[in-house]
């Protein structure tokens, strides 16, 4: 294990996690608010502990496979022990297990919140929560290897380790490349977004952490009503733009290079296909819940796309639909969005190849001596892939199960819990009864809030980097 490598990739994290704190600085200074000297306090702390880090260079800056999955759950964990520290020090949020979990919730893009009314915080830590968002969407660690050559050319290891997905492959030759092409897409798509909205009469501030939110699909949202009070156009902009955000990078990617028979993959037609087939049906069962046809069609495309999207926004509390739609709801909480995207859930590409993988070995109940291959867009998948795919499910439904579990000591009723662990672990925010739309975590005492944490990091980094931080064969020599 290289230690020394890992301890400066860290350094590095904090050095620009001070950085990212100038958002907030530059927004109490605006609106003249005390908590400027919380945020000055924090990015101070960062800093030092950041180059102190990096002070010794490491000689040896190979890395395999597991430093990867070490490097990528301590900097998540790193960011978000010391991203919860503006809130507290300002007593926003006076416990540091609640600052922590918002701060979590906030990177991972999960948009579970424990604060009561939003409106209360300062325009800063409004700016934090959606900014964090828009910092975890694509992966801090994305987002540092654009522009800081972190470890030679072994830097695949951390993006295989941090993207959502089954699988990751480079864009160009270059990784650092690669992570740029990645990040200057998801800039054009945040600013397009912020244009539409100032174009629909959105305030600035608003529309900067709706586009932030968005684009992370976090859902952290800067009124205690989330996207209710704005305008029909400011909701169907949302709502494009959070099908926009699902869909996986590479694609936007092949698009410029013209190359669209590439780029409209099944996985894309699957997510689509999945996103009409419930709008269809929750319309149908929800339609005389609305003024109109076109009311019920507007609200019930808002919340699937958020639901799907894992983004958390909220036009109506969907808690009151039949069950049916909440059903439906559920359902595609746990689906997702699509791989390479900055969606949470078990994603599409995933679901795919597990629902081949089921039917392979049907087929081949029937006739053992058949080679039958598992194919995707005509094109066959790894061994590795499909070996991987179908250990993630069976890791992904006991972490799940022993979740539930933890969190039901508390005696809650089963519908809050089931979905308040669905919603933290598929990275989605909202879930029904006392987690839903007009509902918060706050209730769960720290033991269970500090289940949910775990949920959400584990959920965002697809299980397995977070899992091996207990196998002490990652830690041996």
């Amino acid at each position: 294990m290289n230690f020394r490598m890992i301890k400066n990739i860290l350094g590095w994290i904090l050095i620009f996690e001070a950085g990212f704190m100038l958002a907030p600085l530059l927004t109490a200074i605006i609106y003249s608010e005390e908590v400027f000297t919380s945020y000055l306090i924090s990015m101070g702390i960062c800093l030092l502990i950041g180059l102190l880090f990096i002070w010794r260079k490491p000689k040896d800056k190979t890395l395999y496979s597991r430093e990867g999955f070490v490097i990528v759950s301590l900097s998540w964990i790193f960011l978000s022990i010391f991203g919860a520290l503006p809130m507290f020090i300002s007593r926003e949020i006076p416990s540091y297990i609640d600052a922590l979990f918002e701060t979590v919730s906030g990177f991972t893009t999960t948009g579970a919140s424990i604060v009561a009314d939003v409106e209360e915080l300062s325009h800063a830590t409004l700016m934090w929560r959606s900014f964090t968002h828009w910092v975890g969407g694509m992966g801090v660690l994305v987002f540092v290897m654009a522009f800081v050559p972190l470890s030679g050319g072994n830097n695949m290891h951390i993006m295989k380790a941090e993207s959502p997905g089954p699988s990751v492959s480079k864009l160009v030759p270059r990784v650092k490349t690669t992570a740029l092409i990645l990040y200057l897409i998801y800039i054009v798509l945040t600013l397009l977004e912020f244009l539409f909205l100032i174009c629909g009469g959105m305030p600035i501030f608003d529309a900067i952490n709706t586009s932030f939110a968005t684009a992370g699909t976090g859902g952290f949202g800067v009124k205690r009503n989330s996207l209710l009070g704005y305008s029909s156009y400011i909701q169907i902009v949302t709502t494009v733009f959070m099908i926009i955000f699902s869909i996986n990078f590479a694609s936007y990617y092949l698009i410029l290079l013209r190359r669209f028979k590439e780029a409209f993959t099944t996985e894309i037609r699957t997510f689509l296909g999945i996103v009409i087939a419930a709008i269809t049906i929750i319309t149908l069962n929800t339609v005389g819940l609305f003024d109109s046809v076109g009311e019920a069609i507007k609200h019930v495309s808002f919340s699937v796309a958020s639901i799907i999207s894992t983004t958390g926004f909220a036009t109506v509390d969907f808690n009151l639909w039949p069950t049916l739609s909440r059903a439906v709801l559920v359902t595609v909480m746990f689906i997702g969005a699509c791989a390479g995207s900055t969606g949470g859930g078990i994603k599409i590409s995933r679901i795919l190849i597990f629902i081949k993988s089921i039917a392979k070995e049907l087929s081949l109940m029937l006739h053992p001596k058949q080679v039958r291959k598992v194919m995707i867009d005509k094109h066959p998948v790894e061994h590795e892939v499909v070996r991987a795919t179908n250990v993630y499910m069976v890791c992904y439904v006991f972490t799940f199960i022993a979740s539930v579990l933890l969190v039901s000591i508390e005696g809650f009723d089963l519908i809050t819990t089931f979905t308040s662990v669905a919603a933290t672990m598929n990275n989605i925010g909202p879930g029904l009864e006392l987690v839903g739309p007009t509902g918060n975590f706050a209730f769960f005492n720290p033991f269970s809030k500090l289940v949910l944490i775990f949920d959400m990091l584990a959920g965002r980094l697809e299980l397995f980097p977070m899992l091996l931080l207990f196998s002490h064969k990652t830690w041996k020599k």
